[in-house]
């Protein structure tokens, strides 16, 4: 049986990779915003609200080794994987193009920029929250007392 110490460990390790992927996340919408001049679409907002807050969170978790960190960024997580879901289900065609809650500026079902040949930007930030809420949860279970 190991130590509670390198039990502990390992599980602060699954918050540090929460973070990093919450931090690459960002930096990586941030790049696409700023640097390439792609305007986001009103769900791309959506999905950015709750992305950017969870660097700070999760940053702040890790660094305290701190569960109730955990507890808070999970709704978050929550949130932005229903969000990145719907909007990955309308530009796969399965939700009706009259449920696009976007009105002026970009628009949310014709998503034109891809990266890593072909891969569209809602299906990313689905991996990316859907990752970052299994590894919370991952977290939680072995932290619970």
């Amino acid at each position: 049986m190991l130590p509670s110490f390198f039990y502990m460990r390992s599980a602060w390790a699954l918050l540090v990779a929460a973070w990093m992927l919450a931090t690459v996340s960002t930096a990586g919408a941030l790049f696409m915003g700023e640097v390439m001049g792609m305007t986001p679409c009103n769900l791309c907002w959506f999905q950015r609200i709750a992305m950017f807050p969870l660097v700070l969170i999760l940053g702040m978790a890790a660094y305290r080794n701190d569960r109730e960190g955990a507890l808070y960024a999970l709704p978050l997580a929550g949130l932005g994987t229903l969000t990145s879901l719907y909007h990955t289900l309308l530009i796969a065609g399965w939700v009706p193009k009259a449920w696009v809650p976007c009105g002026a500026g970009a628009s949310c079902a014709n998503q034109a920029l891809t990266m890593f040949y072909g891969v569209q930007i809602p299906w990313l930030s689905l991996a990316a929250f859907v990752s970052i809420a299994a590894l919370l949860c991952i977290y939680l279970k072995k932290t619970s007392p």
